[in-house]
């Protein structure tokens, strides 16, 4: 398992380097993921693979392989975005395609906005224009999704939303105390001038049924150079694997999305 270190912590990493591939991308998981689950078991690996794409997945911190730190400091989105470059720093590599998914997306924007010139194509799965909606509210493990994921049992969390969320960690078997942590970070709002301003194409993809995210072209628009896809009939989980989902991937890299907002800027 190759390993890096960011801001002190130790993070495990995948890198896949198909014969002959001539571009890479770097992937940043979902909240209570992890690299294996978030893009291994949903068929990415295999999919770049295929398409001759070198493939790097990090474990973010909290996550999976990597360092879980109890502090919610820890976890503040700046710090989380501060690894995929450290990433980046740490393989020598110049610009890549990014690609994160639910909170992952949150800190692939950020990691675009603070290192721009890092970034040649940006995917954001699993965000809509409830992004834009976000504010910054207070930290704390007294907040809802802290609460699930430090709950004696599981059947007490009365909202489907946390619940499922709670589910899912204890599959994977993470660290809820670590996930808790990560939750009670508190992060200002992402800056949607510096957004405004982006010069790489940006993709913005969620399921049509997905309540988290809203609208993909909602977000969209903020972009110079964003394009945004909807999956129908999925929700938030349901999307990543989808055929549909890769389908809008491969398109966006390959250039055969249209720019809605070519000419106006």
């Amino acid at each position: 398992m190759p390993t890096f270190t960011s801001d002190g912590l130790t993070l495990a990493y995948d890198d896949i380097q198909p014969a002959g591939a001539e571009r890479t991308i770097v992937l940043v998981h979902g909240f209570t993921s992890n690299r294996s689950e978030g893009w291994r078991r949903t068929g990415w690996y295999a999919a770049f693979e295929r398409r001759r794409i070198r493939c790097i997945a990090l474990d973010q911190r909290g996550h999976g392989e990597s360092a879980k730190p109890y502090e919610p400091e820890a976890y503040q989105r700046d710090k989380l975005a501060g690894d995929v470059i450290a990433l980046l720093d740490h393989l020598d590599l110049g610009r890549v395609d990014l690609f994160g998914y639910s909170m992952g997306s949150r800190v692939a924007l950020a990691a675009a906005l603070s290192d721009p010139e890092r970034v040649s194509n940006l995917i954001l799965g699993g965000v809509g224009e409830r992004l834009l909606a976000e504010r910054e509210g207070p930290g704390g493990l007294d907040r809802p999704m802290a609460k699930a994921l430090l709950a004696e049992d599981p059947e007490t969390i009365a909202e489907p939303m946390l619940k499922s969320f709670r589910h899912f960690a204890d599959e994977q078997g993470e660290d809820r105390r670590a996930l808790a942590a990560c939750t009670a970070a508190a992060s200002p709002p992402l800056d949607q001038a510096a957004m405004a301003a982006l010069p790489m194409p940006v993709l913005v993809v969620a399921g049509q049924r997905d309540d988290l995210a809203g609208d993909p072209e909602g977000l969209v628009q903020i972009f110079p150079h964003g394009r945004g896809v909807t999956i129908p009939g999925c929700d938030h989980f349901s999307a990543i694997p989808h055929a549909l989902t890769k389908a809008a991937v491969f398109d966006f890299l390959d250039g055969l999305l249209d720019d809605p907002f070519e000419g106006r800027f």
